[in-house]
């Protein structure tokens, strides 16, 4: 599996330079899910696509760009399905954005995740790799290559939380839930990136990220083969827990389409017993 961690290292230094070098401008085409493409996007869709084509561990990818499953390699042991690039439309406006990576070894499903990836373009580029027997290990860009930082883990209590989805379609109880948070004294922490946000309350230690099921969008926003679950492996290996919002872990996700969605909380144990408590959910 080194080869797929090396070859996310060599794509994270080309997407890096086509977030600081292209066109931010949008293509004439759009995503799986029928959201406009900026030109970024499909790069960096491509810069993925080219590296992992010669990774003989590689049996197929899976793009959230793309519809299908693109076979390459008949002796693969892995498909590795992503995200190229995560909060893309915050680039205009030089917030961070990332790339995640979740390896798959068997049907896509959650059982079957064995290592997930995710790298934070922002002021310094950093890398997160977490597999079933280790927790999350940090990388940082010094000088010209990535060196290992240090182990990721959360506190049981945590001080963040960033709530995603329109406010005005989030259901009564979730509301209230989430001021309760704050009543607290947890601190708002959202851009709208699911890569820099969720990176931020692991590595500050705790707190909750969220994006419930919404009136406009019952069945959530994010993806579960791209960013849910390859996220729940992160939080559960750094002490932490992920799950929906009927209180199954994420990780237990079965997609019956590649581009699949799910409400998610990714968060501290303390958080998400409440979450629990404030949902009604079964311990």
């Amino acid at each position: 599996m080194n080869d797929i961690f090396e070859t996310i290292k060599q794509v994270a230094f080309e997407i890096d330079n086509a977030i600081k070098t292209s066109d931010l401008g949008y293509s004439d085409s759009e995503n799986s899910s029928g959201e406009d493409q900026l030109k970024l996007d499909v790069q960096s869709d491509i810069i993925i696509e080219k590296a992992f084509a010669s990774v003989a561990s590689v049996k197929a990818l899976v793009s959230e760009e793309k519809e299908g499953v693109l076979e390459l390699s008949q002796t693969g042991k892995y498909t590795v399905c992503y995200d190229p690039l995560d909060g893309s439309s915050l680039v205009d406006v030089n917030l961070s954005v990332g790339s995640i990576f979740g390896i798959y070894e068997g049907e896509l499903e959650g059982k079957n995740l064995v290592a997930s990836a995710y790298v934070v373009y922002g002021p310094r580029i950093e890398l997160v790799i977490a597999t079933r027997e280790s927790a999350p290990k940090l990388y940082r860009v010094i000088g010209s290559e990535f060196r290992y930082i240090s182990e990721i883990k959360m506190n049981e209590k945590g001080k963040l939380n960033a709530s995603g989805g329109t406010q005005q379609n989030w259901c009564d109880y979730h509301k209230i839930f989430i001021d309760d948070l704050f009543q607290e004294g947890y601190r708002l922490r959202y851009s709208g990136g699911m890569v820099p946000d969720l990176h931020q309350i692991m590595l500050k230690g705790g707190g909750l990220f969220s994006y419930p099921a919404t009136s406009d969008k019952p069945n959530g926003k994010l993806r579960q083969l791209f960013e849910v679950i390859p996220f729940a492996l992160m939080y559960e290996q750094a002490g932490g827990q992920a799950i929906n919002h009927k209180g199954l872990r994420l990780l237990e996700l079965v997609p019956s389409h590649p581009h699949d969605t799910s409400p998610c909380f990714f968060g501290s144990n303390y958080e998400i017993t409440a979450l629990r408590e404030a949902y009604g959910m079964k311990a």
